[in-house]
């Protein structure tokens, strides 16, 4: 069993093509399906179920997945390892982020760091907050941003926790709310909301604030995609709750302060193991001391 076989497989996983993953490899179709070939053959089971339109993993291809991608990581963090031990800083860089975060400006700080480190590969995640911890908790991710209840601490990583904040009203300027200096929960509880999917961390921020005042709110429209969410205030049809730094810097909707206003804590978080070289250089780019946050508790 070779690592390129295994990249092979993982190349016609993620593209569901033969074609497209022999390109992405820059190898010919017809050599990529023969070492896949070989690889079946070795393993006594077949990975793809293959038609004239539709590629998909067998069984045993599900069950090979994970752990080709584990090969090719720990392969991956081996030369990077090597690299790092001879002064250079190398691999790959598997960020998460949410869309609201204000404490850091992602763009200019990768920005920074790809000056820095320019044989890094940098791949960016945007996601809810729970995702983004289960990626850090499984190795596809090396660290995260995440905006969550202040209460929250997430298990089974490094956390560090990087702002607080409060959640601000964002309406439509044609909103009668908009003429208001000011607004509480009770006031906003007999408006039609939009917010994100139940469950999630940001949705909870502001139904935990809506709990403990004893009151309801109707939440209309619910939707993953912060610029949807913009845009349906935008409309007039519904009003949200959204962290005030980051409503303040949109266009075509008016922000008001809430007195009694959900609170909102954005933490990073990475492994609670030794990071790999490119992220323990991009954490002690943002100032994060890795080693006394391990002694931590």
């Amino acid at each position: 069993m070779e690592l390129q076989q295994m990249r092979y497989v993982v190349a016609v996983a993620d593209l569901r093509n033969f074609t497209r993953a022999a390109k992405k490899c820059l190898v010919v179709q017809s050599a990529l399906s023969h070492q896949i070939a070989r690889l079946e053959k070795e393993l006594g089971a077949r990975l793809f179920d293959r038609t004239s339109r539709h590629v998909r993993l067998t069984a045993a291809g599900e069950a090979f997945l994970p752990a080709a991608r584990q090969a090719l990581d720990a392969a991956e963090r081996a030369r990077a390892e090597v690299a790092a031990a001879a002064g250079e800083v190398s691999g790959r860089l598997a960020i998460g982020a949410i869309p609201t975060l204000c404490a850091v400006d992602i763009p200019a700080a990768l920005r920074e760091f790809h000056l820095r480190h320019p044989k890094v590969r940098i791949d960016l995640k945007e996601g809810p907050s729970k995702d983004l911890v289960q990626g850090v908790q499984d190795g596809t991710l090396d660290v995260a941003f995440l905006g969550v209840l202040p209460s929250y601490r997430p298990k089974g990583v490094s956390d560090h926790e990087l702002a607080r904040g409060e959640l601000a009203a964002v309406v439509a300027p044609t909103h009668p709310l908009a003429r208001e200096a000011e607004v509480d929960l009770e006031r906003l509880a007999a408006e039609t909301f939009v917010d994100y999917p139940e469950g999630t961390a940001a949705r909870a921020q502001s139904e935990e604030a809506f709990e403990a005042s004893g009151l309801t709110r109707m939440v209309a429209f619910e939707v993953s995609g912060t610029d949807f969410i913009v845009r349906l205030v935008r409309s007039g049809l519904v009003v949200a709750l959204l962290p005030a730094a980051f409503a303040a810097e949109l266009a075509g909707v008016t922000v008001l302060p809430v007195r009694d206003a959900p609170a909102r804590t954005e933490r990073l978080v990475w492994s609670r193991f030794r990071p790999a070289p490119a992220a323990a250089a991009f954490l002690t780019g943002l100032g994060i001391d890795t080693e006394a946050a391990a002694d931590r508790p």
